[in-house]
């Protein structure tokens, strides 16, 4: 659905964005992470055609969005930056205004939608009196006036009450699952990436520096929570035996390839130590992004 090829963009002197390739694949929930700064709000300019690239190619729903735009972007509904709304009309109204930028809505469809992100009922109250969560909403309202296929949301958190961001989670999930959407969303918000989305591409300094899936991004070697009656001599015997690759003070261990934690307690009991824990601890997309970062 979306197709980044050696992308570079330059801002003057800056360089935003450095030889970006991304491939979100149809059907998934794509998240685009990387910090303030990284080009992520660059390589979205690009993708709906706002930013033109220095160099490089993007194709989305297999049209050039730069020599076929209207092509690229007809099945496409976006959430970009900060959306802006006419505070003294009410979000029917802003609805319809929005909707003629590129073609007459039937009422029937603004109703649908106001009914999918769950403004029924406040539609004809003015914006003003919306909450900054029912604002996301209207937004993402407008984003699916065109019956996208696929919807580009950047940070569609941003600033939400913890209640705001579940509503928002499971709406984007159910425009996933019940209507088949393909989804780009760029956010923050490590939690949310990581119970959304299939896919991650993370940017640092303009630079891609991962994309795969989430559960790939998981595959790093898992560490091994040890608690014994006395850590450091243990972890000595274990690293003689061939047991473990390295350890933390923490007091935790990375097994060898092949080892199980079966084997290493059996060692550790043969040898007369006291095992309080062993427990396997899964990598979170936090720690691997922050590691991504540190490098």
């Amino acid at each position: 659905m979306i197709e980044l090829l050696d992308v570079w963009k330059r801002f003057g002197r800056r360089l935003a964005v450095e030889a970006v390739s991304l491939h979100v694949p149809a059907g998934e929930i794509y998240g685009l992470l990387g910090h303030n700064g990284a080009g992520k709000s660059t390589a979205i300019g690009m993708m709906l055609g706002q930013v033109w690239p220095t160099r490089g190619a993007i194709r989305v729903c297999g049209h050039d969005v730069f020599r076929a735009r209207r092509r690229a972007l007809h099945p496409v509904g976006a959430i970009f930056e900060t959306p802006a709304f006419y505070d003294y009309l009410s979000g029917w109204r802003n609805l319809e205004i929005l909707s003629h930028y590129t073609a007459p809505t039937p009422a029937r469809r603004l109703q649908e939608v106001l009914d999918w992100v769950g403004l029924a009922g406040r539609e004809h109250s003015t914006v003003r009196t919306y909450s900054h969560g029912m604002r996301a909403r209207l937004a993402l309202a407008q984003a699916l006036l065109p019956q996208p296929r696929l919807l580009i949301l950047d940070e569609p958190g941003d600033g939400l009450d913890p209640e705001g961001i579940h509503e928002m989670r499971q709406t984007i999930l159910r425009l996933h699952r019940e209507l088949g959407l393909t989804i780009l969303l760029s956010s923050h918000l490590l939690t949310e990436v990581e119970q959304l989305c299939t896919r991650i591409g993370v940017l640092r300094q303009g630079r891609k520096v991962f994309e795969g899936s989430l559960a790939a991004a998981r595959q790093s070697q898992p560490w091994i929570r040890l608690r014994v009656d006395d850590f450091p001599s243990a972890e000595q015997d274990l690293r003689a035996a061939g047991l473990i690759a390295e350890a933390r003070p923490d007091g935790r261990v990375a097994l060898t390839p092949g080892t199980e934690t079966d084997v290493i307690v059996r060692r550790l009991v043969d040898r007369g130590r006291r095992v309080f824990e062993v427990a396997r601890e899964e990598q979170t997309l936090e720690d691997f992004y922050l590691a991504l970062m540190r490098r």
